[in-house]
Formats: structure tokens, C-alpha cells, sequence
């Protein structure tokens, strides 16, 4: 899931302020797997990829402020792989089927982000007291290119400077945010207000605010 990686970022959170020591959160994607290499749609934006963060205490700046975690799951049908589940077990029929490979209405996604992720963004910040002009860094789902690039005015964010590894890793789903966010790390400084925003199969949207 595209979202994993924030989501699993939010259990990490909590688990290690509950319980103490630290975390190991990992977003990979092996798309490669179950990709149709004759749909066009999906088989020339996605790639391979893996990222991985470490979460506990720390003291000073690298502070993990906030994390925000939604769904709407009545967009379910948007993205998906119908076969390889409990709901619908491998099987020979369901192969030949074509059933196991990954299927997305591209537009449909894009016009539920457009409509979804800037209101839920904005509610994000306020409920946490960021001001927009305070996000110093966007690291969002690099979904495809142009999405990206449509996307970042919308958010309202005037002092972001956002960040893409799309160009040349391909849209690496739950990896994208590690991926793209270690990218960019030698570029913000100590203190900056960076902000990750990620959106995908489910529907889902997950948040997350770090002082660097």
C-alpha cells in the first residue's frame, strides 16, 4: 500500500512511546511482481524499491510531531489486486483470469487526491498549529510526475521546497516516501518543518510533521 509506510510510522510512534526502546519501520514495494507488462497505464510508472526508518527516543532536534492517518473506504475500487487474498485465493482459474495483476483508474485517483488531500492537509496543520508558511520541506507520495507537480500548488504551502525521486525511480509505493525523503535530507537544515504526505490503495491518506 502507498500509504504503508506513514501508516506504519504512526504504530511505530505509539508503540515506542508506550513501551519504550525503538522501531524498525520499512515501506517496500516489489511492483515488478504483479505488474501486466502489456497495460501501459501501470507497467510504465511503477518500479521496485525499499526504505526504512528507525523510531525511538531522542532528545534535542529529529522530533516526530505529529502523524495523521486516514481512510475512505468507499473509494476502495480504485486501486487493487482482485485475486491472491482471503477473498479470492489463488488459484489456476483466477491466474488465467488475469485477476492477480495490479489494476488503477489513474484518472479517478487523481481527481480523489484533488479533491481529498489538500482539505485534509490544511486540517492537519491547523489542528496541530503549523502554519502552511512554516513547512520548510514537502516530501509527498511520488505518485507520478505530473501528479506531483499539480499537486504541490494546491497545498497552499508558500516556504516548501518539495522534493521528487519519480523522474528516476518510478512511483515505489510504499517506498516512496522513505526513498524520497532520504533524497532530500542533505538538503534541510537543523529545526526545518518538514511535512509527509502520502495517498493510495484503500483509499488512504496518511500525515506526518518532523522537526528536523
Amino acid at each position: 500500500m502507498c500509504s504503508g509506510f506513514v501508516f506504519a510510522l504512526g504504530v511505530a510512534r505509539d508503540m515506542a512511546a508506550a513501551r519504550g526502546g525503538h522501531a524498525l519501520v520499512v515501506g517496500v514495494d516489489v511492483y515488478s511482481r504483479i505488474l501486466d507488462p502489456t497495460d501501459r497505464r501501470t507497467a510504465a510508472i511503477f518500479g521496485d524499491g525499499a526504505g526504512a526508518a528507525v523510531v525511538g527516543p531522542v532528545r534535542g532536534r529529529g522530533r516526530l510531531r505529529a502523524v495523521r492517518l486516514v481512510t475512505a473506504g468507499s473509494a476502495h475500487e480504485l486501486i487493487r489486486v482482485p485475486a491472491g487474498g482471503s477473498r479470492i485465493p489463488a488459484t489456476e482459474e483466477s491466474v488465467r483470469a488475469g485477476q492477480h495483476w495490479f489494476t488503477m483508474d489513474g484518472r479517478a485517483v487523481r481527481e480523489f487526491v484533488t479533491a481529498n488531500v489538500p482539505d485534509a492537509v490544511a486540517a492537519f496543520l491547523a489542528d496541530n498549529g503549523v502554519a502552511p508558511a512554516d513547512v520548510r520541506h514537502l516530501v509527498v507520495h511520488q505518485a507520478n510526475g505530473r501528479m506531483v507537480d499539480d499537486l504541490y500548488p494546491r497545498l497552499g504551502l508558500p516556504a516548501a521546497r518539495t522534493h521528487e525521486t519519480v523522474r528516476h525511480c518510478g512511483n515505489t509505493g510504499a517506498a516512496s516516501i522513505p526513498v524520497t525523503l532520504a533524497a532530500a535530507a542533505p538538503g534541510i537544515a537543523p529545526g526545518e518543518t518538514v511535512l509527509l504526505a502520502t495517498f493510495g490503495g484503500g483509499m488512504a491518506m496518511g500525515f506526518a510533521l518532523l522537526d528536523w
